[in-house]
């Protein structure tokens, strides 16, 4: 492609972080962002901070007693703008961002860390109630009502076997008030989709690499795209329109760079668009291109997905250590949080996504 039209990845802001981070998100429409993650003593830090005239002014900063791993808005609604978290012993809470003395809510999630958390039903964003989604190393994938202190479903390992590590996990199909579907990750390679309405599980493959992170290209349609990223550098995007009794969903392999992927996240703007994050410092942005026909009859005459193609649109190398979390802004298109194991926290802009 021509390089004098690709869009540019330029790094806005570096801020040096007293923590190791391992979560970033911004507050829905506003300039600020938080970032959670572990003090060297092993508590955890939620901190909150602001962009204003091209510097990172630091709003908040709690220490609490156990280390944060992951967090996210989408259980929340816009007004509210709470913060929803899971931590390194197995523990839920909701936070009020202008005050975060104590939790507005908690419940003792899963026996073991809370490795990821996604939230549907919030901000505007797929449709019936607020509910949040965990992962766990202790196998388990729970789903919980914010407005209860039990889990609404709770999907454990087979007794009697080692259970899978559930490194990450994410909401999907929410279309309406009745559809709703979860995708799980896990360190043995495999990836289950869960429908949350008829309570089976939909399709389950196995990537030979352990899930590092799964997404939907979009919460609040039908099942379009799942974009999983996983150790060994390999991006997967899977068609989920057309299914398959034996061969499942098709779905796209690629290499991407040398290192592990940690993730893959759709521009809100533009669900073509997305952008991975790698082990080696680096933010890939990546264009998808759906082909002239998205399903074909085999032998049988059974309809079967057909794959599109991955275009990368550039790459930059904007630290030494894995970018390990990422997110974009629902309303500025190009403009991203993330952190770095090099104890930073980072904004950039990507230009002219707009054109594609």
């Amino acid at each position: 492609m021509d390089c004098t039209a690709a869009p540019q990845v330029i790094e806005h802001l570096k801020e040096p972080l007293n923590f190791t981070p391992f979560d970033t998100r911004w507050v829905p429409q506003s300039a600020r962002f938080v970032v959670l993650g572990q003090y060297p003593r092993a508590t955890g830090c939620i901190w909150v901070c602001q962009l204003n005239k091209g510097k990172c002014e630091k709003l908040a900063e709690t220490e609490q007693p156990k280390g944060f791993k992951c967090g996210t808005f989408g259980a929340s609604s816009i007004e509210d703008r709470h913060l929803a978290t899971g931590d390194y012993v197995g523990g839920l809470a909701i936070w009020d961002l202008e005050n975060m003395k104590k939790p507005i809510w908690s419940a003792k999630g899963h026996d073991l860390i809370v490795n990821a958390i996604d939230g549907c039903g919030g901000l505007g964003v797929g449709s019936g109630a607020p509910e949040l989604v965990t992962g766990s190393r202790d196998g388990t994938v729970r789903v919980w009502d914010p407005r209860t202190e039990d889990p609404v479903l709770s999907l454990e390992p087979v007794e009697g076997e080692t259970p899978a590590d559930c490194w990450t996990v994410a909401f999907g199909n929410s279309y309406n008030d009745a559809e709703r579907c979860i995708a799980a990750g896990y360190d043995n390679g495999d990836v289950k989709i869960f429908d949350l309405r008829t309570n089976t599980l939909r399709w389950d493959t196995n990537v030979r690499n352990g899930v590092c992170h799964l997404q939907f290209d979009r919460k609040d349609i039908r099942m379009n795209k799942l974009g999983v990223s996983t150790l060994e550098s390999t991006l997967v995007v899977y068609d989920l329109r057309t299914y398959h009794p034996t061969e499942g969903y098709a779905g796209r392999k690629e290499k991407v760079t040398k290192s592990t992927l940690w993730g893959a996240h759709f521009l809100p703007q533009n669900r073509e668009v997305f952008a991975s994050c790698g082990g080696n410092g680096t933010i890939t942005l990546f264009k998808y291109s759906y082909p002239e026909e998205r399903s074909i009859k085999d032998k049988e005459g059974i309809e079967r997905g057909v794959a599109g193609t991955v275009e990368m649109l550039n790459q930059k190398e904007l630290s030494t250590q894995p970018v390990i979390s990422f997110d974009w802004h629902m309303n500025k298109t190009g403009l991203c949080v993330f952190a770095c194991l090099d104890q930073t926290c980072r904004v950039a802009i990507c230009t002219k996504l707009h054109l594609y």
